[in-house]
């Protein structure tokens, strides 16, 4: 007779407790890690945030949840088709992801969590089956610079690498020196080099983190760490 009872008052905690985890992530904002869907309605267009988590530090999507943090709710089963197919179908490589669905103010959301992939980079296929690679900076998708392409190309390890610069990167690095943020363009004209030799260099002092990159809102900038 007192285990209903006991069920019935634990099944209660957990909803509660489900209901203040949901609150919490809402109550981060929309950030690097963190996005929010009021629903989604096209594979393609989620497989570009889908490629920007994993190109970067991976992250979670709230589906079912308005810009401004209202829990509007979604028919999850429709929710978690389109995310398969993102992940699956229209990014390449796949995506490591998983979904659960919480009950929230009488409400489902769905908590989609992508994991950053190992192999980088990761594409998008957009609605002319071209397909592009991503990464997140701050809450945008943003598309990957030729610099970004450069570093993952370069997959060789650096641990126990001896740093040495050749002319070329010794040039480079004073040429940032002298410079607060060059935009890759800006890199080639002052440098004098072919655009291809700059962008590997500049991957490779990112790889080193000697160098970062900073998008000022319409392109990626390079600078001295």
């Amino acid at each position: 007779m007192l285990i209903r009872p006991f069920l019935l008052t634990f099944a209660s905690m957990k909803r509660q407790e489900s209901s203040e985890y949901i609150h919490f992530l809402i109550a981060q904002g929309e950030h690097q890690q963190q996005d929010f869907k009021f629903e989604i309605s096209d594979a393609r267009k989620i497989a570009k945030t889908l490629s920007a988590f994993a190109n970067t530090d991976g992250g979670r999507l709230l589906i079912g949840v308005k810009d401004n943090g209202k829990i509007a709710g979604v028919a999850c089963e429709e929710e978690q088709y389109m995310i398969q197919a993102a992940a699956e179908q229209y990014c390449k490589p796949g995506v490591t992801y998983s979904m659960q669905t919480y009950f929230v103010n009488g409400k489902n959301v769905l908590l989609v969590e992508i994991a950053p992939n190992e192999k980088k980079p990761v594409y998008a296929q957009d609605d002319n089956g071209k397909f592009w690679a991503y990464v997140r900076v701050a809450d945008e998708n943003i598309l990957a610079s030729p610099v970004h392409l450069q570093m993952w190309r370069q997959t060789e390890s650096i641990a126990g690498e001896l740093v040495a610069f050749t002319e070329r990167e010794q040039r480079l690095l004073q040429l940032l020196q002298q410079y607060d943020t060059l935009s890759l363009n800006a890199c080639c004209r002052k440098i004098d080099l072919p655009r291809k030799a700059v962008e590997q260099l500049l991957a490779k002092l990112i790889r080193y983190e000697i160098v970062e990159p900073a998008f000022d809102g319409q392109k990626f900038h390079f600078r001295l760490k």
